[in-house]
């Protein structure tokens, strides 16, 4: 087992971390939290990672990351793969890095894995087997996802209860390490459920009302669209098809793709995307809530940033008074 957050270099419990459900309002107090506490951000995004995904992902903007440096945007090309283990090594570089400069570190974002296990470790399991993965991938195209799911079932129901049959990647990855080891993935993520107390780390993530949730949800995919978000996945194609299936992961995109080779309407891709978006903040959601690290910052009415990131300084000066999760 590799444990990254009790590094030597740099203990990720010494970090403080902004997260929430898509839509939440993360970049604008993270913002505002990083000035308050002389911070540079990390991203804590799969997505972000991606060069040219600027539109779908809800990326900071230029200004924005002048403003306050941020670290893991843009440092992969969307043809190339990425993993957990490669973004907590990058994460350990970027926070060493910012922690040289005597700044404080502050990961913001929503991709719940990262989160977890930037709190507490990960048991990263046998290397990829490259031949089996091509294998896998060739079966699923031939006799589809579900019947890689059933096998999947048979030999980690718990992973199979986890992974949607249409999350290839995740599926085969649990097939692979079944194959190397004779153990099912699951055998090897019990580790990662040990956590610390909310008084030991400084974590929070923004909670608002469903409704009130999804109503910005769907103000954003329509600001999406509006944007530029169509000929922003138009450039993608030509520039870097086919994009990676981790790429391919990023909510909006394969509806956009699907809207360009005719396949689907434009109004059907952006209600398709609402309900995407508003299936992934409930589970994102749900993940926060199962973190016993994470503290809650319950939001109502208008967002104003600078009192939100003054509500959660006051909480992790005062521990005992501020946690409602």
């Amino acid at each position: 087992m590799t444990d990254l957050s009790t590094d030597k270099e740099f203990n990720f419990l010494d970090a403080w971390f902004l997260t929430g459900a898509t839509a939440s309002g993360k970049t604008r107090v993270g913002l505002s939290l990083a000035r308050k506490i002389n911070a540079e951000i990390i991203a804590l995004d799969s997505m972000s990672l991606y060069r040219d995904m600027d539109i779908g992902t809800a990326k900071p903007t230029p200004a924005e990351q002048s403003e306050i440096p941020h670290h893991l945007v843009d440092v992969l090309d969307p043809t190339e793969t990425s993993s957990i283990s490669h973004y907590l090594q990058m994460a350990q570089d970027a926070a060493k890095e910012i922690r040289s400069r005597g700044k404080q570190v502050l990961f913001v974002g929503g991709t719940p894995l990262y989160l977890k296990a930037l709190l507490r470790g990960l048991s990263e399991g046998p290397a990829p087997d490259r031949q089996f993965r091509q294998e896998l991938e060739e079966e699923a195209s031939r006799v589809g996802n579900a019947a890689l799911h059933a096998r999947l079932r048979m030999i980690d129901p718990l992973a199979a209860a986890r992974i949607h049959e249409n999350d290839t990647r995740r599926m085969i990855r649990a097939l692979e390490v079944h194959k190397a080891t004779g153990q099912p993935m699951s055998h090897y993520q019990f580790d990662f459920e040990d956590h610390v107390s909310p008084d030991k780390c400084r974590a929070f993530w923004l909670n608002w009302d469903r409704p009130v949730l999804h109503d910005r949800i769907n103000a954003r995919v329509e600001a999406m669209f509006d944007a530029g978000l169509v000929d922003e996945v138009q450039r993608l194609l030509d520039k870097h098809s086919p994009l990676s299936m981790t790429a391919l992961q990023a909510v909006g995109y394969q509806e956009v793709i699907d809207y360009l080779a005719g396949t689907r309407e434009l109004e059907s891709a952006k209600e398709r995307v609402k309900a995407r978006t508003r299936q992934f903040a409930k589970r994102q959601c749900t993940w926060f809530r199962s973190l016993e690290e994470c503290r809650e910052v319950p939001l109502s009415g208008e967002l104003d940033a600078e009192e939100v990131a003054q509500q959660i300084v006051d909480m992790a000066e005062s521990p005992d008074a501020s946690s409602t999760n």
